[in-house]
C-alpha cells in the first residue's frame, strides 16, 4: 500500500479543521451583527409620490394664499372694483355686477381665471362727472390706465400670497426650511407659467362674445352690438359716455332712498302679474329669485293669452324658479290652465278663498269669476267682481275666527281685491297694467302689479312699449306685516333700460308713531251688506 506524503495530510487536516469550524464562526457573526431596525423593514417611499404630495401642497397652500391676499381694491373710472385671481381649469374672465348678474369672456387659456366685482359707485367721484359732464371725453382713458395699474398691482399681489402661502403650509407640513423654500419656489414657477399661458393665449376679441348671467341675460345689448363696437367706436364711446352719465345719477338718487336693510329672517315675497305668455318672464323672474333670496312667488293672474290646452307647455318652467308658486286665475286664464297648474310641482293655486301657509306667510286668493281672452266686455262684469270680492272677504273672516287669519289675500282684478278692505293687513291684485298702491279706507293696502311680461304682444299696440315691472315685498317673520317693497321696472320690447325703487310704508317711516297691529273696522262688518256668506257662484 502505497504511503501518502506527510505534506499532504498535513493540508487535509487544515481543510478538514476550516469545515468544522464554519458554523460555528457563522453563528459568532450573525450574533454580532446588530439587528435590522424598523424603518429598514419598510420600503422606501418611490419619488413620484414624495413629488405628488409636494405639489398637492404647494397647491393647496397657492389657494389658499390667493383666498386671503391674492385681491385689490381698484377704483376703475367713477366705480369702486374688487380684482381677484382664482384657480380654475378653464380660466376666462368674470365681470359681476351686482345685482344685474356677471358676464363671462373666454380671455385666455390657463388655470387661473380674473375675477372682477363691480362693489359700489364712489358718490364723490361719480358727482364730479355729473357737475362736469366735459370730463367724460376723458373717461375712456382714464379707466384704460385705471385697469392697467390694477392688473399690475394684482400681479405683484398674487406673486407674494402664492409664495408665501405654499410656503407657510409647506413648513407646516414638511417641517424642513428647505422643503418648504422648494414648495415656494414650486409655486412661484407655476404662477409665472400659468401667467405665461395666459399671455400666449389672450384673446381680445373675447369681447365680441360674453356669456351673460343673471338680469344681463335678457338684456345682452345693454352694452350695444359687439361688432358695431368694433366697426363705430366713435359713436360707442359716446353711448358708453352717455350710460356712464346715467348710470351716475341712478346711483345718486339712491343713495337717497329710505334706509331700510332686510335682515335674514325678513320674508321675501316677489309679485309678478300678466305675464300674457311672454317666455322671457321666467328668465327674469328666476333671477330675481336668486338675486333676492325670494322666498314665495305670488302670481295675481294672466299668465296666459288665450287659457287654451295647447299653452299649457308654457307654464312647465314654473317648477325650476326656485321657489313656491302661489297662483290665482286671471282674466285670460281659464279652468283647463287652473287644473294643469295643480299638477305642477311647487304650484299652489288659490280659489275660492282657499288659504296656505308658506314660508311663514298665510295666503287666500280668489280667482277671477269672468274669462274674456278676447278682452270683450261682459255684461255684469263689475257686479261679477265685487261679488267674487265679498266671497273672498268672507272667507277672510272665517280665517280669522278660527285663529288662522290671513296675512297677504291676492285676487286679479281691483275691483274684486277692494272688496276685502278691513279684513287683511294687505291684498295683491294686477290686470291693469301699471302698478299702484293704496291703503284703503279701513286700513287694508292694494298693491297692484304691473304687467311682467311687458303685456306680452300687445307690447307692439300701443305708441310706447310697456315696461317689465315686478315687485320684491318685505315682510318681518315676528309681525308678518309689509316693512318695505321694492319696485323693478326694465324697459319693454326694443329697450334696455332698468330702474330700482325702494318704498317704505308711512309707519316704518322714520319719525312715524307705529300703527296699531290691527286692520281697522270692516265694512262689511258694520254696513252687513256683503258681511255675510254669499250666495250663489260668479
Amino acid at each position: 500500500m502505497a504511503r501518502v506524503p506527510a505534506a499532504v495530510l498535513h493540508v487535509l487536516a487544515e481543510v478538514m479543521n476550516r469545515i468544522r469550524s464554519a458554523p460555528r464562526a457563522l453563528t459568532r457573526r450573525l450574533r454580532a451583527r446588530p439587528a435590522p431596525t424598523t424603518a429598514e423593514l419598510v420600503p422606501r417611499s418611490r419619488p413620484w409620490t414624495r413629488a405628488l404630495g409636494l405639489v398637492a401642497v404647494v397647491l393647496l397652500g397657492a389657494w389658499l394664499g390667493l383666498l386671503i391676499v391674492g385681491n385689490v381694491r381698484v377704483p376703475v373710472g367713477p366705480m369702486n372694483t374688487t380684482m381677484t385671481l382664482r384657480p380654475s381649469l378653464a380660466g376666462g374672465t368674470k365681470i359681476n355686477v351686482s345685482p344685474l348678474g356677471a358676464l363671462q369672456l373666454d380671455s385666455h387659456v390657463a388655470p387661473v381665471r380674473l375675477d372682477v366685482n363691480v362693489d359700489q359707485l364712489d358718490p364723490d367721484r361719480a358727482q364730479a362727472l355729473v357737475d362736469h359732464p366735459e370730463r367724460l371725453s376723458g373717461l375712456q382713458d382714464e379707466v384704460a390706465k385705471d385697469v392697467e395699474r390694477g392688473t399690475f398691482d394684482l400681479a405683484a399681489r398674487s406673486c407674494v400670497a402664492v409664495v408665501t402661502g405654499a410656503t407657510a403650509l409647506g413648513l407646516a407640513v414638511y417641517r424642513r426650511p428647505r422643503r418648504a423654500l422648494a414648495a415656494g419656489g414650486l409655486a412661484l414657477t407655476l404662477l409665472v407659467a400659468s401667467g405665461g399661458t395666459a399671455y400666449a393665449t389672450w384673446n381680445p376679441d373675447s369681447v365680441l362674445e360674453p356669456k351673460f348671467s343673471g338680469l344681463l341675460s335678457s338684456a345682452p345689448s345693454l352694452v350695444g352690438n359687439a361688432r358695431s363696437i368694433v366697426t363705430e367706436f366713435d359713436v360707442y364711446q359716446q353711448e358708453l359716455a352717455r350710460l356712464a352719465t346715467n348710470v351716475t345719477k341712478l346711483y345718486d338718487v339712491t343713495s337717497t332712498l329710505p334706509a331700510y336693510q332686510p335682515d335674514p329672517t325678513t320674508i321675501r315675497v316677489l309679485h309678478v302679474s300678466d305675464i300674457h305668455l311672454n317666455p322671457a318672464s321666467w328668465k327674469i323672474i328666476a333671477s330675481l329669485v336668486e338675486q333676492y333670496r325670494v322666498n314665495v312667488i305670488v302670481d295675481s293672474g294672466d299668465t296666459m293669452d288665450h287659457g287654451t290646452a295647447a299653452e299649457n307647455g308654457f307654464l312647465d318652467p314654473i317648477e325650476d324658479l326656485g321657489a313656491p308658486y302661489v297662483w290665482v286665475r286671471g282674466n285670460h286664464d281659464s279652468r283647463v290652465t287652473q287644473e294643469y297648474l295643480k299638477g305642477l310641482r311647487n304650484v299652489h293655486v288659490l280659489d275660492d278663498g282657499r288659504a296656505v301657509t308658506i314660508s311663514g306667510l298665510r295666503f287666500a286668493g280668489m280667482g277671477d269669476p269672468q274669462y274674456t281672452p278676447d278682452r270683450s266686455a261682459k255684461p255684469g262684469a263689475e257686479a261679477s267682481q265685487e261679488l267674487a270680492g265679498a266671497r273672498l272677504a268672507s272667507a277672510l273672516r272665517d280665517q280669522t275666527r278660527a285663529g288662522t287669519p290671513v296675512d297677504v289675500a291676492v285676487a286679479h282684478e281691483p275691483s274684486a281685491a277692494r272688496e276685502v278692505d278691513g279684513t287683511v293687513p294687505l291684498i295683491l291684485a294686477g290686470h291693469v297694467h301699471h302698478e299702484d298702491m293704496e291703503v284703503m279706507k279701513y286700513g287694508t293696502r292694494l298693491r297692484i302689479e304691473g304687467s311682467t311680461g311687458g303685456s306680452g304682444l300687445r307690447a307692439v299696440e300701443g305708441k310706447h312699449p310697456d315696461p317689465v315691472q315686478a315687485s320684491i315685498l318685505y315682510f318681518d317673520r315676528d309681525s308678518r306685516r309689509l316693512q318695505a317693497w321694492d319696485e323693478i321696472e326694465l324697459g319693454g320690447l326694443g329697450l334696455t333700460t332698468a330702474e330700482v325703487s325702494r318704498h317704505l310704508p308711512k309707519e316704518n317711516q322714520p319719525g312715524a308713531t307705529p300703527s296699531p297691529t290691527g286692520t281697522g273696522p270692516s265694512p262689511t262688518d258694520s254696513a252687513g251688506t256683503p258681511g255675510g256668506p254669499a250666495s250663489g257662484t260668479p
